[in-house]
């Protein structure tokens, strides 16, 4: 199924990362029930060193804005990216995949070089990650 692409989550400069219907609606479907739990969270979308291509992803709940975070809305949900992490997902889509081979959200990321057979490492032109081994 083909999901049409809103309004991109775009940061005061200018970048942006789109979120598909399914994936805007399942990432209020989590926060919601972290808040309903009496848990203030956000959305936090990070890249670290790792994985088989050099840079991984990674995303989780985070209570807290930090010094020098990019702060964008998602319908009332506030996601939160570095600047290093700005830079290399910026342009990217963020979609949300529930399939026989598993379920959870997903990246298309127009600024990979290059990517691993599992869809969670990456490597960026001009920029040495930390690869690692397949799991």
């Amino acid at each position: 199924m083909v999901t049409e692409i809103e309004a991109p989550v775009q940061t005061e400069d200018g970048q942006a990362v789109f979120f598909t219907d399914t994936a805007r609606e399942k990432l209020v479907e989590l926060i919601g029930e972290q808040r309903a739990a009496g848990k203030e969270a956000h959305l936090r979308i990070m890249v670290q060193g790792g994985g088989c291509a050099g840079f991984s992803y990674g995303m989780f709940f985070d209570n807290q804005v930090r010094p020098g975070d990019n702060v964008s809305d998602v319908d009332g949900v506030k996601v939160l990216m570095d600047d290093e992490t700005l830079e290399m997902v910026g342009g990217s889509q963020v979609d949300y995949a529930d399939s026989l081979l598993g379920r959870g959200f997903t990246v298309n990321n127009p600024n990979a070089a290059s990517t691993c057979g599992c869809g969670h490492s990456f490597r960026v032109q001009g920029k040495k990650g930390q690869a690692e081994a397949c799991h």
